[in-house]
């Protein structure tokens, strides 16, 4: 009997989503359910679903701003599952204000960034965590950023980005603590060469998504609750 796993990926229309959806999709193990605001818009994540295997790729309305958005993916995605449980959640979807300050921000966009890159993470684990708990693997992938590090001494840059990401942080921690029988990370994917990377990036998707990857899906009990890099290293907290 073939192993087989199914990862619902949020964020999954452009940029480090796409491209860990098109690698997974690669390997017949894999069942990969993409999610994103704009299915309709979402020409590259359609595009590839029309040159996937069948039954390996699945693409769902799920915005991680939007309570309900979020609660009515439930179901959708439950209809795929079947009788499988979920392997892998992985919290890809983000957004950032960009370089903005602990002083001159926008509030509305500070709420905004903390609804998308926190509690929508901490919705979806929290809905999801019957499908993961009947899954083998049992995991979920929350990702950050060197931002949000102490130790790195990043300076004022990004702040409500960064402060945001302190936070996923801090969640994954939580849910590794509340559920020693699941298995909680977060996960930075470096400085990629996307729309958010922006100016200066140094990454490829191609080589962080597949050492992303890597590191999943080789992950352990014991490293449960940190915070860790695409290359295996661990996050300087």
């Amino acid at each position: 009997m073939s192993t087989s796993f199914t990862w619902l990926i949020t964020g999954a229309s452009r940029g480090i989503g796409l491209e860990l959806t098109r690698q997974l999709i690669a390997s017949v193990e894999n069942t990969v359910i993409a999610s994103c605001r704009d299915p309709v818009g979402a020409k590259s994540l359609q595009a590839l679903k029309a040159d996937a295997r069948p039954g390996s790729l699945y693409i769902v309305q799920l915005d991680a701003g939007d309570e309900a958005s979020i609660r009515n993916s439930v179901a959708t995605v439950g209809a795929i599952l079947g009788d499988r449980g979920l392997d892998y959640l992985y919290n890809n979807g983000a957004v950032t204000e960009g370089d903005d300050g602990a002083f001159d921000h926008s509030y509305s966009g500070f709420m905004r960034t903390l609804k998308i890159n926190v509690a929508g993470p901490a919705l979806l684990g929290q809905l999801y965590l019957p499908y993961l708990e009947k899954s083998a693997r049992r995991t979920i992938v929350n990702v950050t950023t060197g931002l949000a590090s102490f130790g790195l001494d990043i300076g004022p840059k990004s702040a409500t980005y960064s402060i945001s990401k302190t936070a996923i942080n801090m969640l994954t921690y939580k849910q590794a603590k509340a559920r020693p029988d699941i298995i909680a990370i977060a996960m930075d994917p470096g400085w990629v060469k996307t729309v958010m990377g922006g100016e200066g990036a140094i990454l490829e998707p191609e080589e962080s998504a597949a050492g992303a990857i890597k590191v999943v899906t080789s992950l352990t009990a014991a490293q449960s609750g940190r915070a860790l890099r695409y290359n295996g290293s661990e996050v300087v907290r």
